[in-house]
């Protein structure tokens, strides 16, 4: 099976999962607070169903267009616009009867349900798996750094030492760190044997977002070449395990970083003329990558993981931390977005399927799950009209307030909220489609 279908496979079954969660976040404590539910839907049924059945007073169904799913909820405005219901009398079984408090718990159940998941996954997925990490000693070779940090004071070879004054378990994660966490500071062992603690600009990961350099410590690896993807540009041109790379598009190679950075750096050449050495003679070829910008190289890591294994307890302790930071950092890349840059990378569903891996791998598959259920809670809390968010926030007015927003008023915002929801899903998609054609 290609690996589009395989994505696309975990895509579907992942979201529908998640979905289905979801809105039991809302359904369960509406059905507690004796609100009648009409309508229980994986996707969106618009016009038909592709199956549904009424149990008690609830439709349970699954539409046909796969882009969420919602409960409809009586006595509720709705992204469904049902209008008519609130004509007449509040009736005791209709949302709008139930007190504030309950109606707050009933909107906030979906979002609630998103974050428990997220976090009860990864302390699974710890308990299942563990964790791999390369430690200080396991890269004895260090990393080689980008100019631009070099002007800082970093050199190649350096080694991590600490951030902040503690040490990291795992230092390949020290790009992540940069981009997405408050890094004051950051201790090197550098080659010559002597320490040095570096001090990182404030805005170090704006800095990096608007120059792209993203990685700027990649491990350091020889340009040797490994193993070759059967089928691939690298494969067809005759390029072989055990060639040394030594120039690409005309500007030398020394690190294995180098032959990423160049291959990466100018998007308008199509062709890629590679200078590599084999039984130590020279030799020159030209190759086209595919569509993806995939090569088809891959060298050997002369680097070590290590795995760490977790009791169930630790398990608990180690999966919180991990969903708690996974979910500080979306929301600390969050602010890129509104950027004209960020605006252009933000991405839909073909953005979301390429979280997963090409290959059927159930690990990779639940934190990719994991993650997801954590984007949807932030984004669900947004407080946008349409979104659950937008439901607290009215909610939490007229809890302040002492009043409801009047009816009319909350038609016009749900129509907006879903307007500009429709407008971001178009916007995003369209991304999608512009990158898989143009880049």
């Amino acid at each position: 099976m290609s690996p589009f279908f395989i994505k696309a496979i975990q895509l579907l079954l992942s979201l529908s999962f998640l979905i289905v969660l979801h809105e039991l976040g809302h359904f369960i404590p509406a059905k507690l607070f004796k609100t009648r539910v009409e309508k229980f839907y994986l996707f969106f049924d618009v016009k038909f169903s592709l199956f549904k059945k009424k149990i008690g007073e609830t439709v349970y169904g699954i539409g046909w267009l796969p882009l969420g799913g919602y409960v409809k909820i009586a006595g509720m405005i709705d992204e469904s616009m049902d209008t008519e219901q609130m004509a007449g009398p509040p009736q005791p079984w209709e949302f709008r009867s139930k007190p504030a408090w309950q109606r707050l718990i009933i909107m906030l159940g979906g979002v609630t349900v998103n974050i428990i998941l997220g976090f009860l996954i990864y302390m699974a997925i710890i308990f299942t798996w563990g964790t791999n990490y390369v430690g200080f000693d396991d890269m004895p070779n260090g990393f080689a750094i980008e100019d631009s940090f070099k002007k800082m004071g970093f050199k190649d070879g350096d080694r991590i030492l600490s951030v902040n004054g503690k040490p990291l378990e795992d230092v390949t994660q020290i790009n992540h760190y940069l981009f997405m966490r408050d890094v004051k500071d950051i201790s090197v062992l550098h080659q010559d044997g002597s320490k040095e603690t570096i001090q990182i600009p404030e805005d170090i990961g704006t800095t990096m977002f608007e120059t792209g350099v993203l990685r700027p410590f990649a491990p350091i690896i020889a340009p040797v070449l490994d193993s070759i993807q059967v089928g691939s540009a690298a494969d067809k041109s005759g390029l072989k395990k055990g060639d040394k790379i030594l120039a690409l598009n005309g500007q030398k190679v020394t690190y294995w970083s180098d032959f990423n950075r160049l291959k990466i750096a100018d998007t308008t050449k199509k062709k890629l003329d590679i200078k590599y050495l084999r039984n130590n003679v020279e030799n020159t070829i030209e190759l086209t990558p595919d569509e993806d910008g995939v090569v088809g190289v891959y060298p050997k890591v002369d680097y070590k993981y290590q795995q760490k294994e977790y009791s169930f307890g630790e398990s608990i302790t180690k999966g919180f931390d991990f969903g708690y930071w996974t979910l500080h950092d979306y929301i600390a890349q969050f602010k890129y977005v509104f950027t004209k840059k960020g605006a252009s990378q933000v991405g839909g569903f073909g953005a979301i399927a390429g979280l997963f891996p090409d290959a059927w791998n159930w690990r990779a598959f639940w934190g990719t799950t994991a993650f997801i259920s954590i984007i949807l809670a932030f984004m669900n809390i947004l407080p946008i009209p349409a979104l659950d968010g937008g439901h607290v926030m009215f909610l939490l007015y007229e809890i302040i307030a002492g009043r409801k927003p009047n009816d009319k008023f909350m038609e016009y915002a749900q129509l907006a909220g879903f307007i500009l929801l429709i407008a971001l899903l178009l916007f995003a998609n369209g991304n999608d489609i512009y990158r898989a054609i143009f880049k």
